[in-house]
Formats: C-alpha cells, sequence, structure tokens
C-alpha cells in the first residue's frame, strides 16, 4: 500500500507539472496586449513587391498594426498579404475634410461656413488641402456614410478608422500659429465654423435666436454644444453602420477631450468608438514629453474604451526620447502606441520600436 501511495503522489506532481508547463506555453504564445502601429499612406496603384517590402519592414521593428490611407480596392489586396505575417489592417478614412473630392465639390452647399459667412470650398483656413464638409447638411453626412459603407466591404480590416471628424482648427496649436502669421489670443471669425446655414437655422428652432445675431457667439455654451452634438451624432451613426457589418469603428481625435473641445470642436468621449487614437504631437503645442504621458492619462481617465497613443515621429530628437515617450504611454494605461508615420526610421529608433514591442 505504501509502495502503490507514493506511486500515486509521484504521478499526480508529474500530471501538475506537465499542467504547468502547457500553460506556460499558452500564456507565452498568447498576444500581446501593448500594440505597436503605424500611419502609413497609400497611392491606388497596387504593387505586390512594394507592399511585401514595407509590411515586412514594420514587422521588423515589432509593428503589427498598419492604419492605411487607401482606396478599398488597394485595402482588399494589402489584407491578405498583411493575414499571412499575422498583421492587422486599419481602414484610414479622411471623414469631414475632403481636399479635391470630384463628388463633394460638384455640391458647394455641402461644405462648411464660418462666421464671416464663407464655405470652406471657397474659403480654405490655413492650407489648401483644407475643404471640410458640413456636419450639419443632411446629404453631406449620407455621403460620409456611403464612404463608410464602401469601407465595409472590405474583409479582414481590423477596424475603419476616422480621421478629420472634426470642424477647422478654430485655434492651432502655439508651435503653428507663428506659420501663419497668427496670434490666436481668441476665436477668430474665419477659423471659426460651423454656421451653416442649416445649422444657424436648427438652433434658432430651438432658442429662437440666430447665432450670427449674438455679439459673441464663441462665448455661447448652448451654441458650442449643439455644433459638438452634430459631430457626435454623426460618428455614432458611422459606427452602427459598421457595427451593423461586423466591422470595429476606431478613430484619430485630439489629444484629449476638453483640449478638443476647445481646439476643433471634438467631443469624443461621447463617441461609441471601439478605440480612440488621440494624436499627442507634443510639439505642436510646445510640450516636453511629460505632456505626452499627462494627456494620455486624461484620455484613459475620460472614456471607456481603448487608447492607443499617437507620437509624431519628428518631434522626436534620439531614440531615447521616443523611448521615454512610449513607456509614459504605457504606465498610463493606454493600450499601444501609433507613429506617424514609421517610414524612413532611424536604425536606432527601429532599435528602440523592436526592443519595446518584444518587452511589452
Amino acid at each position: 500500500m505504501r509502495n502503490l501511495f507514493v506511486l500515486f503522489i509521484a504521478l499526480f506532481l508529474m500530471s501538475c507539472q506537465n499542467s504547468q508547463e502547457q500553460n506556460s506555453e499558452v500564456k507565452e504564445s498568447s498576444p500581446k496586449d501593448f500594440v505597436f502601429a503605424t500611419w502609413a499612406h497609400s497611392d491606388n496603384n497596387f504593387v505586390e513587391e512594394d507592399w511585401n517590402k514595407k509590411l515586412d519592414y514594420y514587422l521588423n521593428m515589432g509593428i503589427s498594426e498598419v492604419l492605411i490611407g487607401a482606396s478599398p480596392e488597394v485595402l482588399a489586396q494589402i489584407v491578405p498579404l498583411a493575414q499571412k505575417r499575422e498583421m492587422k489592417i486599419h481602414g484610414w478614412m479622411w471623414t469631414l475634410n475632403r481636399p479635391n473630392d470630384t463628388i463633394a465639390n460638384k455640391h458647394p452647399e455641402w461644405y462648411a461656413v464660418n462666421r464671416k459667412g464663407k464655405n470652406s470650398l471657397e474659403y480654405r483656413a490655413y492650407v489648401d488641402y483644407y475643404q471640410w464638409l458640413s456636419p450639419h447638411h443632411p446629404e453631406a453626412r449620407e455621403y460620409i456614410k456611403s464612404n463608410v459603407r464602401k469601407l465595409t466591404k472590405v474583409k479582414g480590416l481590423a477596424s475603419i478608422h476616422l480621421d478629420y471628424v472634426r470642424y477647422v482648427d478654430v485655434i492651432l496649436g502655439a508651435d503653428l500659429q507663428p506659420k501663419y502669421g497668427l496670434v490666436q489670443d481668441h476665436e477668430m471669425p474665419e477659423y471659426d465654423y460651423g454656421y451653416h446655414p442649416i445649422a444657424r437655422e436648427g438652433f434658432k428652432k430651438i432658442f429662437d435666436k440666430d447665432p450670427l445675431d449674438m455679439e459673441f457667439p464663441e462665448l455661447s455654451t448652448e451654441w458650442r454644444q449643439y455644433r459638438l452634438n452634430a459631430v457626435t451624432t454623426l460618428v455614432n451613426e458611422l459606427v452602427e453602420i459598421a457595427h451593423s457589418e461586423g466591422h470595429k469603428m476606431t478613430a484619430a481625435v485630439f489629444p484629449f477631450p476638453e483640449m478638443s473641445r476647445q481646439m476643433v470642436r471634438q467631443a469624443w468621449n461621447d463617441w461609441n468608438l471601439d478605440a480612440a487614437y488621440p494624436m499627442l504631437y507634443h510639439n505642436f503645442y510646445r510640450e516636453n514629453i511629460n505632456w505626452i504621458g499627462f494627456a494620455t492619462e486624461q484620455g484613459v481617465n475620460d472614456v471607456d474604451f481603448p487608447i492607443n497613443a499617437g507620437l509624431f515621429l519628428p518631434a522626436f530628437e534620439t531614440a531615447a526620447e521616443l523611448e521615454r515617450a512610449i513607456r509614459l504611454t504605457k504606465e498610463k494605461g493606454a493600450g499601444g502606441v501609433t507613429i506617424f508615420t514609421a517610414d524612413n526610421m532611424s536604425d536606432e529608433m527601429q532599435e528602440v520600436m523592436k526592443k519595446l514591442s518584444q518587452e511589452f
């Protein structure tokens, strides 16, 4: 009996050890929680060899997800190449800013209007490619929805990724203002958008006053919220379209919700996203790297969906700075980082990405 008991104990211990080893193997082979990604552009000419090289370049430094601005047709050809490498592709879409859109250009009435009464097709704030549709015009909204529906036909996308889903920057970052000869210490009417006739009429039906009749419409909390709501309802309707077709919806947004409301009329904490990618481009605001941690934490605290921190590569002078920024985002609760853009990254920075992707 004693020998049988000893044999039983020995077999039990061996079974436990094998189980622990199997669990360890499963844990080690499970996906990383912290995602390394990049935004990337593409033209309408798909060249398989070029994309194979590009994906291998990204993968070699630990990047497993790529947000690509391309047509649905091109995306549909890139996705299988990525899947072979166990990489994910997101369909990156410019939403309200539609430069040189041949369909939208035929409908000037679709475009956003500033406080001076000029629409965004006629008066292009800051740069020529700023050609913004109005979230208040029903036909413009339907056109944007049609663009999302086209992307839902692409099988295997990790998400449909919205960008430029806001108004024109009413206040630029401190480092950008001198480039345009501006000192924006107040909201200047030529950059204050959302005054489309449909928006003004809708507001008047509720409050019995036209925003343009106010002495200081930029100070009206009701008028600001009314404009915020137009973007929020649009986004949430786009989310419904994506979800109904089995796709996730993500968005590139300004650093954190309060800042976004003030600078670009974007209340992304009210959106029903699957994840947000706040663009924490600290140099635009003349902030230090610690600010990246602050903005990350604020975003994480303000929403109940994952945050993936966007980093602007030219803002980092050294690989050590990039490493510090990435570690900060993880420490403050981000689920990953996305680089704009990882193309032509220095060898030293590639090594940082590779090291951290293996560590995290």
